[in-house]
């Protein structure tokens, strides 16, 4: 027998204890480790300034200590980016180590990649052994998502790192000592939560219902076991919230997104209920006027975003591209970020609790199907009906749980091939994986186009052959066959991730996979285009913030173009109530802020919001061309 198939054939462990660690194990995932650092790392500046809001922020957090608290988007705290800090905290703090720059923003997003895929193995392999845990290490790092968010500086690489990390401790806690590793998945999630709300808590459905079910204590102590894990959880999110309620409103940064400046109705409302529900729009004042924001949802969203966002090539980043409802996560730019081997582990989670139908309540391989299973599932189903600014990158969220859940059912249908059931389900979801690659594949046909034929003919040349190889004489043809399978079934998802590896993603709609000739940038909407003489102006000034414009995104464009504070007028929708009328003329009275420059945004994002301010300005001084932009000197003579 192969030395493949006799990994592939270790018994897995019982829940009490965990096989030692054998040097071949430490070889391999050493090597793993290294690979994914190595492919997450190189050349990882090409992605420049990546998303420019939260680059500003990181800017802002690595010269000002509240700054770096409260994630404001200017280092003088008018205004903080819509999202919670703790992303902003890693890559500030770097910034304030090793000076700010794109390396020490982005070098600790593809850390956060080794980490994700080192907890996952360590999960996977107490709970299948260490070819799995293997396994769904490589899916992982291999997922096209993956590999565009971990070089990125959005906020989801760190929240999907704590939601592994979580999912960790839960596997622990169903091998014993569950109070204390299950208060510690409570803590990871609420840190979660700080990375990006609401959205690190949907595996928590999944998590809890595992341990409910199969952990190996009475019910009573499950259930005080699960109630200090909420606890845990409410204490380790909560103490941000407290603070921000406790500190006074007057020097702190206000709270963007939110109605009331409070940090609970940002997630409860604009970044919670209000997008899964559809009730965010984005800064309005009138929710019912057509806006180009609320409506690049659904149906027409891939036209609009070809028309007026323009991402990458072939297919849409943004929000564009995809359709409300079970769809979603398989077509359009959800299907290239993560389609490829979700039906695999939706019918993987399936067929392992049919495989495990007889096994004790406690039975580990069981439980793991609930846990990634039911993460995959809950997740999967509100990206699929969210109905407002859904971006196809928060699919992120879901790839721990794919890659997990299909690494499981390899190995444990694998190990049972002797059974007709297990041989055939394990050739038919391989075999499906294959003939769904080439489906996708076929969206963008131009690229590599005899690519997903030979991943097809490895995949159904595999499966038939699985199928036939049952006899002890026949192992080495089974492991054969299998390694084919396996070839045809994830090559496309790993070939989109080797073309994704190699392109610069900016702005805030990034895409996956190789260049368009059209490409400029893979989802570059929100970069503000460049303006030398603006910049060279900015930079010469003294004052506390060099100019103020509307909206968060053309303020961080400036902020990093110049090295100066910029003030957001409006937070990232251009509605925030922050600064009002009255502060903003207090700022110009004090000869705070150099100058106002005009906003091409009106009528889009909600900007209308603050004419008042822009009213003001041209009320009172004189407009002047600098470059491609009107801008009004705040520091001359008003006007009489």
């Amino acid at each position: 027998m192969s030395t493949t198939s006799a990994v592939l054939d270790a018994p897995t462990a019982e829940p009490e204890t965990v096989a030692p660690t054998k040097t071949g194990e430490r070889a391999a995932l050493a090597l793993l480790l290294t690979v994914t650092a190595v492919g997450y790392l190189w050349n990882i500046t090409v992605n420049g300034m990546g998303n420019q809001f939260y680059a500003a922020a990181v800017w802002a957090g690595s010269r000002n200590w509240e700054a770096l608290l409260f994630g404001s988007i200017d280092p003088n705290n008018v205004i903080t980016v819509d999202k919670p800090p703790l992303s902003q905290w890693v890559m500030a703090l770097s910034g304030q180590i090793f000076g700010f720059s794109s390396a020490s923003m982005l070098i600790p997003e593809a850390l956060m990649a080794v980490g994700s895929v080192w907890l996952l193995y360590a999960a996977v392999r107490r709970i299948s052994g260490p070819a799995a845990g293997l396994l769904a290490g490589a899916v992982l790092a291999l997922t096209p998502v993956s590999a565009m968010m971990f070089r990125f500086n959005n906020p989801d690489a760190a929240m999907v790192l704590l939601m592994t990390l979580a999912a960790y401790f839960t596997v622990r806690a169903l091998q014993g000592k569950g109070a204390k590793w299950m208060a510690l998945a409570g803590v990871a999630l609420g840190f979660a939560f700080l990375a990006k709300m609401l959205e690190g808590l949907m595996v928590m459905p999944a998590l809890g219902l595992a341990y409910l079910i199969a952990a190996p204590v009475a019910l009573r102590s499950r259930l005080w076991h699960l109630l200090g894990a909420f606890v845990a959880m409410l204490v380790s999110a909560g103490w941000f919230v407290v603070l921000t309620i406790l500190w006074p409103a007057s020097s702190r940064p206000y709270m963007a997104g939110s109605t009331d400046n409070s940090f609970m109705n940002l997630v409860l409302g604009y970044n919670g209920f209000g997008r899964v529900l559809g009730k965010n729009h984005m800064g309005r004042t009138d929710p019912d006027k057509p806006s180009m924001v609320h409506t690049l949802t659904g149906e027409h969203a891939g036209h609009a975003a070809g028309e007026t966002i323009k991402t990458a090539g072939h297919h849409f980043g943004g929000f564009g591209d995809q359709t409300q409802g079970l769809p979603r996560l398989f077509t359009g730019e959800f299907g290239f970020e993560i389609g490829w081997l979700v039906p695999a582990a939706l019918l993987a989670t399936v067929l392992v609790l049919i495989s495990r139908g007889r096994a004790p309540r406690t039975d580990l391989v069981r439980a793991g199907a609930l846990l990634f299973g039911g993460w995959l599932v809950s997740v999967g189903l509100v990206l699929s009906f969210m109905k407002t600014n859904v971006h196809p990158y928060y699919c992120l969220a879901l790839a721990p749980a794919m890659a997990a859940m299909f690494a499981i059912f390899v190995v444990e249908f694998w190990r049972r091939r002797d059974s007709m059931f297990h041989r055939i389900g394990l050739a038919t979801v391989l075999l499906a994986s294959g003939v769904w690659g080439f489906v996708i594949l076929g969206r963008n046909a131009d690229w590599l186009p005899a690519l997903r034929w030979v991943l097809l003919a490895a995949a159904v040349v595999g499966a038939v052959a699985l199928i036939w190889s049952r006899g002890d004489n026949r192992k080495r043809l089974a492991t054969l066959a299998l390694g084919l399978a396996m070839f045809g079934a994830v090559g496309g998802s790993v070939a989109y991730s080797l073309a994704t590896f190699g392109q610069p993603h900016l702005g805030g709609g990034p895409s996956v996979g190789p260049a368009d000739k059209d490409d400029k940038g893979h989802g570059g909407f929100g970069q503000r285009d460049d303006n030398p003489q603006l910049n060279a102006l900015l930079k010469a000034t003294s004052t506390r913030w060099s100019a103020a414009i509307d909206r968060s995104s053309p303020a961080a464009g400036l902020e990093l173009a110049t090295g100066t504070p910029v003030i957001a007028i409006g937070g990232f929708g251009g509605s925030d109530p922050a600064p009002t009328l009255q502060q903003f003329q207090s700022y110009v009275a004090n000869h705070e802020v150099a100058y106002y420059i005009v906003s091409d945004s009106k009528g889009h994002w909600g900007a209308e919001a603050h004419n008042d301010i822009a009213d003001w300005v041209s009320a009172h001084f004189s407009p002047m061309k600098v470059g491609s932009d009107t801008v009004y000197n705040l520091m001359a003579p008003a006007k009489t």
